[in-house]
């Protein structure tokens, strides 16, 4: 039989290590990075064009290399870093396998000039697809610049999988924030087709976190500080008021090394337990310092998966950590539980003050008294039900609406007549309750009309007619450099739904005109924003920009669970969710509403 087993030619063998390690653009910026802050760079300019798929150039001012080191450090597992096996239990910097530059050489063409802060002369070395083409002796500032040109050249199936030029930014910018969080004290410039997104100045922890994420967390912002004998806790969480209803701004470092772990995620959210809804994610920037033998690095080929000695430790120290700055800064007495943080909206309890209150207090006077009967109706949850039967209705005693009935044989919606006495009524601020012939009907109310809004923005982005409500004062609203330049992206498509919405320049915008017909306790700054985090979600569906787009502004500009509504309201939404064309489900698949016959109410109660 003749022998069938062969060992793999190098260059082959480098793409296929390239694939573990190289997935995106994204992944070269981070190891090219990685490798200049482990140079002792203390300026840092990552220069990027077409999203990284045609240059992605990284210039430092480390210590560069002597001519052979930079010939050897394209070599597969060529390191500095490590001499002995034990040296795997003892690593501090952020590379070490010597993989990146080998890996990147194999699917790109590269361009390295380094030059040691002890000599004139620089070293510049050309490498395709593996293959060194040149070597030679070049003019250059100390320390090193690599470019790698027209990634996956040589590999066009894995160049054709790549996403759409925004989506990939996105990427990168999820790494670029990684890391310079991760290191204030160097200086990074972030360029993206000619126009600088970042410039970031040596600073501290806080101020780096404001220019990153935005000036919005300046006062969000509660440092964390805690010394064991096992590690050292330090950073920030965020206020619960600015959790979101999206996970996002959630960065756990090891030893300065951005890790993901649910488990660590899981115990800041216990923290926060009673402080925000199930649905939402706090943020936070947290440091873990501890000894390098008290973990494992080298579990995955990105290193962003370590394992702990003692991970239930762990848990607890980072659980207890966060929950006391959250005390000692008294957050717990301070916040406002009639808020919803998602969009800054009141979740006003109507039914503990009569109707004609409402009107003599202004809107800062009445959200202060919504405070007080929150505390007094959890004690005296009577007063709450008998105020809810004395509640008395402006207007006519009689008012006829629209109810909506499920036909037995049929399964069709009709409306019929119905009188006062069986109007809507809402069930926690999130349900509404209608009487139908075959027993009730319950609504979910963010469900409905996220429906709503979604038939009518996908009519608006079909038929390209629209209706804009001109602001009487231009808004201008900032945003995050990664969000910005999402916006960007989509901005004439925003604008299709009923927006004016014009770049001002510096991750700024100014709003001249809103779509009509947007729920009045809408915030138009956290609209923005939840926006840009619901499209960048909605990516990963892989739908069409402009059903994305729709959904995405369904989902923001909804009213959410928790917002009180009038009756008149309640029976506005139940007429505008059975006259669009799928009224059981949401955009994301939730249902709108349930039936529930009066055989199955009987039952219960038998």
């Amino acid at each position: 039989m003749q022998d069938v087993i062969k060992l793999l030619p190098d260059s082959i063998a480098n793409q296929i290590a390239a694939g573990e390690v190289i997935q995106r653009p994204a992944s070269v910026v981070k190891e090219l990075v990685e490798n200049a802050i482990d140079a002792g760079s203390t300026s840092i300019r990552i220069i990027i064009k077409d999203a990284g798929k045609t240059l992605i150039q990284v210039i430092d001012d480390g210590k560069g290399m002597t001519p052979t080191d930079a010939r050897m450090a394209f070599e597969r597992h060529a390191t500095s870093k490590i001499r002995n096996a034990e040296d795997l239990f003892a690593i501090k910097t952020m590379g070490f396998r010597g993989e990146a530059l080998a890996s990147i050489a194999a699917i790109a063409q590269v361009e390295m000039l380094s030059r040691p802060h002890d000599s004139d002369i620089a070293t510049r070395i050309l490498i395709e697809g593996t293959a060194v083409q040149k070597q030679e002796s070049a003019q250059s500032a100390q320390g090193t610049s690599i470019a790698v040109k027209n990634l996956f050249f040589n590999v066009p199936a894995r160049r054709k999988f790549l996403k759409s030029d925004p989506v990939e930014f996105r990427h990168i910018l999820d790494e670029f924030h990684r890391v310079a969080l991760a290191h204030p004290e160097i200086a990074f410039h972030l360029f993206h087709n000619g126009n600088e997104i970042f410039h970031l100045p040596k600073s501290n922890l806080k101020q780096r976190i404001v220019n990153i994420l935005g000036r919005q967390y300046t006062d969000k912002l509660l440092p964390v500080e805690e010394e064991t004998e096992l590690c050292v806790v330090s950073g920030f969480t965020f206020k619960a008021e600015a959790s979101k209803k999206t996970p996002g701004d959630q960065y756990f470092f090891v030893n300065k090394r951005f890790i993901k772990s649910n488990y660590l995620n899981h115990a800041v959210r216990m923290a926060y337990d009673e402080l925000i809804q199930k649905e939402q994610y706090p943020g936070y920037v947290i440091f873990l310092d501890m000894d390098p033998a008290q973990i494992d690095i080298n579990v995955h080929p990105t290193k962003t998966e370590i394992k702990f000695e003692d991970e239930r430790l762990i848990y607890n120290i980072v659980k207890v950590t966060v929950k006391h700055a959250l005390g000692q800064f008294s957050v717990a007495g301070m916040l406002d539980f009639t808020l919803d943080s998602n969009l800054g909206q009141q979740k006003v309890y109507a039914d503990a003050i009569p109707s004609a209150g409402k009107d003599l207090f202004s809107q800062q006077m009445w959200q202060q008294a919504s405070r007080q009967q929150e505390k007094a109706q959890i004690q005296h949850w009577e007063q709450l039900y008998s105020s809810l039967q004395s509640q008395k209705v402006s207007g006519p005693d009689v008012i006829e609406s629209e109810v909506f009935r499920m036909d037995d044989e049929e399964g069709l919606i009709t409306s019929q007549k119905q009188q006062s006495g069986k109007e809507p009524f809402q069930l926690h601020q999130s349900y509404i309750i209608y009487q139908v012939k075959s027993g009730l009907m319950i609504m979910d109310q963010q469900a409905a009309h996220q429906r709503i809004l979604y038939e009518q923005f996908i009519e608006k982005l079909e038929t390209g007619e629209h209706a804009t409500q001109k602001e009487l004062f231009p808004r201008v609203i900032e945003m995050s450099a990664a969000k910005a330049e999402m916006l960007k992206s989509i901005i004439e498509e925003v604008n299709a739904l009923g927006f004016e919405i014009s770049d001002f320049g510096n991750n700024a915008f100014v709003i001249h005109g809103t779509p009509a017909g947007l729920h009045s306790s809408v915030s138009l700054d956290s609209m923005m924003d939840n926006l840009i985090d619901c499209y960048h979600r909605n990516i990963e569906f892989q739908l069409g920009i402009k059903e994305n787009l729709a959904r995405s502004m369904a989902e923001s500009a909804s009213i959410k669970k928790g917002q009180v509504l009038s009756k008149e309201e309640m029976q506005m939404l139940a007429d505008q969710l059975f006259a669009c064309k799928m009224p059981h489900v949401s955009p994301g698949g939730n249902k709108c509403f349930i039936v529930m016959e009066m055989a199955e109410i009987i039952k219960k109660f038998n």
